[in-house]
């Protein structure tokens, strides 16, 4: 099955007013106080929730030339995990720009981060092939993915001790640009890609340990699309769109093979959260219809045999909102308008999936 692919989102070329974010960028601390994250000028800025939910900002959290791209995650100790692209010269043979990843972290709300510091690539000095995805586990230690020169995925992971195990090759080949990493109910590692003879599952069988790649499942697959969720069970659900106007989910630990549940609302990225609806826990995916505005559908977690309603939602955007919850379990959000400034809305402590108005910062 031959995969549709989006165009190449790559950071060495992308607008500063659209940059591509992975993962969870609007974040909750552990008093409860909101964060947002957006790459601007070549620096990481910041908003942060205060009194009477008012965000204050932004305040520049540095990157000495990041490129616009941020992957952000969050583990049970909700430290928030920065990771960007820097530009380190020029390729003499093909002119391309080459990059490295670069990390942070911030421990607290509002307060300064850590100082960036490189990570390398797993190509040394490389070109741009692919964005990288992160997710922290059970233990606190980030785990970085991306793609590599051959096609396949590389991966560095934090120590115990402190510092960075060496990059591995994770194997593979022609896969998607943009992996998606979740951690399951185990607090284990799992990332998700495809290639163009279906998709990818690569699982991690000990704390802290390297990934090890399934067999190849086959399906159809529209690459940069993909975006994952853990569920109820502890397993973890995948979905991506099938380039024939359907959303599947494929969720292995599950038995659920990869299966059409939905009409898709438009044709770019899915991003996908939990939240809680009628005191129901539900499963909400958001996706950017024709006109560019958020379209949001919620389901009971883990049943797909219920289908998806969708509901637009807001201004137009450059691309869907990232998902998060209060500590009630409320469903918040944060997106990039179309002239690039940050909106923000939460749920209503009301019936059903009921908005507050989108808020610019």
């Amino acid at each position: 099955m031959v995969n549709r692919p989006q165009a190449p989102a790559d950071p060495t070329h992308a607008s500063p007013r659209a940059p591509r974010m992975h993962g969870g960028w609007l974040t909750r601390g552990t008093e409860g106080r909101f964060s947002v994250y957006v790459p601007r000028d070549g620096e990481l800025v910041r908003w942060t929730e205060g009194p009477g939910r008012r965000f204050t900002g932004p305040d520049v959290l540095g990157g000495d030339g990041l490129l616009p791209f941020l992957a952000a995650a969050q583990g049970p100790d909700r430290y928030v995990h920065l990771v960007g692209f820097r530009a380190t010269g020029t390729g003499e043979e093909t002119g391309e720009r080459h990059v490295e990843l670069v990390h942070s972290v911030q421990f607290q709300t509002g307060r300064p981060n850590v100082e960036w510091k490189s990570i390398g690539h797993s190509n040394g000095k490389a070109e741009w092939y692919g964005n990288p995805a992160l997710a922290v586990d059970a233990k606190g230690r980030a785990h970085v993915f991306v793609r590599n020169r051959g096609g396949g995925v590389s991966a560095r992971v934090q120590k115990d001790a402190g510092g960075w195990h060496p990059w591995w090759d994770l194997k593979g080949g022609r896969t998607d640009r943009d992996p998606v990493a979740a951690v399951n109910g185990d607090g284990l590692v799992e990332l998700y890609t495809a290639n163009d003879q279906g998709l990818l599952r690569y699982v991690q069988k000990e704390p802290g340990g390297r990934l090890a790649v399934e067999p190849v499942v086959p399906a159809a697959v529209v690459q940069g699309t993909l975006t994952a969720v853990t569920g109820v069970s502890g397993h973890v659900t995948a979905f991506y769109a099938d380039g024939d106007g359907q959303i599947c989910a494929w969720s292995p630990g599950r038995g659920l093979k990869p299966t059409p549940f939905a009409a898709a609302v438009g044709e770019g990225p899915l991003t996908a959260g939990r939240c809680l609806i009628d005191d129901y826990d539900c499963t909400l995916l958001a996706q950017c219809d024709a006109r560019g505005a958020a379209a949001l559908a919620a389901y009971l977690t883990e049943q797909e045999d219920t289908g998806l309603n969708w509901t637009p939602s807001g201004p137009p955007l450059l691309g869907p909102p990232t998902l998060t919850t209060d500590a009630g379990g409320a469903v918040a959000l944060a997106a990039l308008a179309a002239d690039g400034g940050v909106v923000v809305t939460r749920q209503k402590q009301e019936p059903g999936l009921a908005l507050e108005p989108w808020t610019r910062l």
